[in-house]
């Protein structure tokens, strides 16, 4: 049985599919316009959307676009007695599940009804499976400055609210976007990253917002940018104090109007995005420097969350390196290695200047080069920069 939202502003169809349906053991809602159906959707929650695309008011189309930006989960079926190749297309390019021509095939209609239920089901386990998979991302320790900030991500990745991540290179930031973006409502979208200090600066448009063809010289074909990649998911900014002033303006449009526009183009793409952004410097005195905008920097750090570096929770040291052990010994092949407690003292002394990223290297080193036992002597010997 699904719950099934018919939206149709001709009584007759409402209340035939509602009868067909319920007679086939689903549990329908009916709404009469597009602005009743959107209001519905949000108060229930719904297996599949069965929506006429021609209505007074609040048309079809629009509502898709409604509830396709609110989610990708629920499969939306259009109807229409009006339709040609042309708008089923259109429909299907905007994220409807299928589109049906009236007068309805019923027995069409309960088969794609059937198949969308399943195609829903699917979906739910893949992001069950997705959860499991992203414990290649965990987040190793149990300090009071990691506890910390676990507990900020799981009080702000539920909202859509926008966060600054900051600290030194190499201690995570990327990990805590990509758990904001695990444990929020978008977790079935895609989560993109741009490595803003990697783009050359007069790239970093084209590869932000996308390019029409001929925009310059390069520009064979059109391309769709970041943003629009992200959309009704996440984009995550990396090393967002390296990006260009230009660059910043358009991202403040895009934050302020929802909306962006290709490089070589005048027209406005809707975007649904979250945006979560990172830096290693000091935005404010970016600011002072006018390197960066503070225009930007208020509508980027709604939420800051702050990652430690490694030598403010070197408790958390014996925990990284069990984790680090198994990880990269089964990447090898190899049995897991142990690790002496002298060892681990030995990597509590050092300093970790270049963090949990320095740190992993660190301990491949020591498996690759240790025997079957990581001694004190070992890490002595190998946990030191190979210049």
């Amino acid at each position: 049985m699904a719950k099934i939202l018919v939206i149709d502003d001709q009584r007759s169809i409402r209340n035939t599919l509602k009868d067909i349906l319920e007679y086939e053991s689903h549990e329908v809602t009916v709404a009469e316009n597009g602005e009743e159906g959107v209001e519905a959707f949000d108060k229930g929650k719904f297996d599949i959307v069965l929506c006429d695309i021609k209505m007074p008011n609040m048309d079809g189309m629009e509502v898709l676009e409604v509830i396709t930006g609110k989610t990708r989960e629920i499969p939306v079926v259009m109807i229409s007695g009006h339709g040609n190749i042309d708008t089923a297309v259109e429909a299907i390019k905007k994220g409807a599940y299928d589109f049906i021509e009236k007068p309805l095939d019923l027995n069409r209609l309960l088969v794609t009804i059937r198949n969308a239920q399943e195609r829903k089901d699917l979906v739910v386990e893949t992001k069950v499976l997705k959860r499991k998979v992203s414990k290649v991302y965990d987040m190793i320790g149990a300090s009071e400055p990691i506890e910390k900030v676990k507990e900020m991500i799981d009080k702000v990745a539920p909202t859509d609210a926008r966060v600054l991540i900051t600290g030194g290179n190499g201690t995570g930031k990327e990990l805590v976007a990509r758990w904001l973006h695990e444990k929020s409502n978008r977790a079935d979208q895609p989560f993109i990253e741009v490595n803003c200090a990697a783009i050359p600066s007069e790239l970093i448009e084209s590869e932000l917002f996308g390019h029409e063809k001929g925009a310059f010289t390069s520009a064979h074909k059109q391309r769709k940018g970041k943003f629009e990649q992200a959309n009704g998911g996440t984009i995550f900014l990396d090393e967002i104090g390296d990006m260009s002033l230009n660059a910043q303006a358009k991202v403040l449009r895009a934050l302020q109007e929802n909306v962006i526009s290709r490089v070589g183009s005048d027209k406005d793409i809707k975007v649904n995005v979250r945006v979560l952004a990172a830096t290693n410097k000091s935005l404010k005195d970016e600011i002072q420097e006018s390197n960066f905008r503070e225009d930007l920097y208020h509508r980027l750090s709604v939420i800051l969350i702050h990652v430690p570096a490694l030598n403010d929770r070197k408790e958390d040291i014996p925990m990284l390196a069990a984790h680090f052990n198994t990880m990269i010994c089964g990447e090898l092949g190899i049995a897991e290695k142990q690790i002496e407690e002298s060892a681990i003292t030995e990597l509590q002394n050092l300093n970790w200047t270049g963090n949990i990223r320095e740190f992993r290297n660190v301990i491949e080193r020591l498996i690759i080069l240790s025997s079957e036992t990581i001694s004190d002597k070992d890490v002595k010997m190998y946990a030191v920069h190979q210049g």
